[in-house]
């Protein structure tokens, strides 16, 4: 027997059998509002439901296949269905239907109560083709799990973008390009402890920002961090540049179809800086005054990432109150030597006070922590290098020194900004990276971030991160976050947690197409 079904679909099968399904769920493969989009895996379904042999699906209780006036096109009524359940272990008396009929009651009553069925999820395959539809797992609760806590494991399926698909990887980070031939570095993805993390689904991310905007401040790190982004975004749209001045270091770009805009400021100490260049690269740091580069922009922005970190290893001079307070690798006579400790807690201090106490700024504040260098046989300017091809593991390396003091007083100052801006209804999330970067010595250009040139002493970068690289996780985490903490508000309007997967579906096709 052939049983046609809406959009052209076939059930093919020997007689009798019913599989009934719930107009919001089913034990196929079903669209929302009740509209099946593809043909129905019918001897799959059945044995879901225990039943051996394949004839018929109905549509519900109350309702026929539809009749498409096909010559091998049937019909059935819903009392014949159910005899034909019974028929498969017993003759069917009329005692049987009734007890037949209050068991389908009493399946399709529990599947009307089941919430976690009315809204299906999907799930990105590799090529951005139509999503499969999952449905998800009854009576489920989901655990909380540290995610920032695990180990890099194998992934064959990425990387998810290259250097020919996206354009605005920063040449310094272009490995591929300036001949790194290893490509193992790029197949691994960031698995915490006690639970999955997600591959970043940039359709998903678009869509929670609608509307909305981001601002990366910081150092270099945060821009490569962006650039990042971009790639993975790429993947559905290019954004527009739409920055107001040609500085490289202070970068907008307009993503048009979902009205989400993201920034970089330039700021890799948070606060007002001057370079003393007739010095050899001294800074002088006004710790208590905020970096009007970006604080008088800030409001504008609906979710802004900071971060800073290596500058403050430099020669620096810290001001307060507009006077010397100390100094850090100068050679100032009669000058109070603070280590970079003292102004690194300082200037997150000013940054966090900017935020929280701007007339404007009503977003979220994400502090991404310090990312180790990976200096290995001298330190950067001395023949430092890092060659590595894969991950550690987190029983062959631990964070200590200077990585584990920049780490701690980014996570002391960050608690104290959060109860400060609680109270002002602002909300401060950590987007610990220090232990996920502190495995990967194999993720960094080394010498493949310039021109190769055997005649020339090349620096070696083991700060940054190549593109597509480890740090595309990053994304991964920040998804992640803004799911599991049901962020329902980032500035003035709130974000969308649900989309419509008749629209995901609808892109999905005209990429693909």
């Amino acid at each position: 027997m052939t049983v046609e079904i809406e959009n052209g679909g076939k059930i093919e099968g020997e007689e009798p059998l019913v599989v009934l399904w719930h107009p919001r769920a089913s034990f196929g493969a079903l669209a929302p509002r009740g509209k099946i989009t593809k043909p129905l895996d019918a001897q799959k379904s059945a044995k879901r439901i225990g039943v051996q042999r394949v004839g018929v699906i109905a549509q519900s209780l109350g309702a026929p296949v539809p009749d498409h006036n096909s010559d091998n096109a049937t019909s059935i009524r819903p009392l014949d269905a159910l005899c034909a359940v019974w028929q498969m272990a017993f003759p069917c008396p009329w005692l049987d239907v009734v007890v037949s009929l209050l068991w389908l009651l009493v399946s399709y009553y529990s599947l009307l109560k089941n919430d976690e069925y009315k809204h299906p999820s999907f799930e990105l395959d590799h090529d951005l083709k139509e999503p499969a539809i999952i449905l998800p797992p009854t009576n489920v609760k989901k655990k909380k799990c540290d995610i920032f806590s695990g180990e890099w494991v194998p992934n064959p399926e990425a990387p998810y973008y290259t250097n020919t698909t996206c354009r605005e990887i920063h040449e310094h980070q272009n490995c591929m390009k300036f001949g790194r031939t290893d490509t193992d570095f790029l197949k691994w993805r960031w698995k915490p402890y006690g639970c999955e993390l997600p591959i970043f689904n940039p359709f998903e991310f678009l869509e929670i920002m609608r509307g909305k905007s981001m601002a990366f401040v910081g150092d270099s790190i945060g821009r490569n961090h962006m650039q990042s982004m971009i790639c993975l975004l790429s993947r559905v749209e290019m954004p527009l540049d739409v920055s107001y001045t040609d500085d490289f270091s202070f970068k907008r770009w307009m993503y048009p179809s979902y009205n989400f805009t993201m920034a970089t400021f330039w700021s890799p100490y948070l606060v007002k800086t001057k370079e003393v260049k007739s010095n050899g690269g001294l800074f002088n740091l006004y710790l208590d005054e905020f970096d009007e580069k970006w604080t008088t922009q800030i409001g504008e922005f609906d979710c802004v990432i900071i971060n800073a970190g290596q500058w403050f290893l430099r020669p620096i001079v810290f001001y307060e109150k507009q006077k010397i307070v100390g100094c850090q690798y100068c050679s100032l006579k009669k000058v109070t030597y603070l280590t970079w400790h003292y102004g690194y807690r300082k200037a997150f201090r000013t940054a966090f006070k900017a935020l929280i106490n701007s007339q404007n700024f009503k977003g979220v504040t994400l502090l991404r922590t310090y990312a180790p260098s990976h200096f290995e046989n001298g330190v950067w300017d001395k023949g430092g290098n890092c060659v590595r091809t894969k991950p550690f593991k987190s029983n062959e390396t631990s964070l200590d020194g200077y990585n584990l003091e920049l780490h701690k007083i980014q996570v002391e100052e960050f608690k104290t900004a959060k109860k400060k801006g609680k109270k002002k209804g602002l909300k401060f999330m950590l987007l610990d990276t220090t232990q996920a970067m502190l495995l990967r010595p194999d993720g960094h250009p080394d010498k493949y971030g310039h021109p190769q040139n055997e005649n020339a002493t090349l620096i070696h970068d083991c700060v940054h991160w190549c593109l597509p690289g480890p740090i595309d996780a990053w994304s991964d985490l920040i998804l992640e976050m803004l799911k599991m903490e049901k962020v329902k508000s980032m500035g003035k309007e709130s974000l969308s947690q649900e989309t419509d997967l008749n629209q995901q579906i609808e892109r999905y096709k005209a990429i693909s197409n």
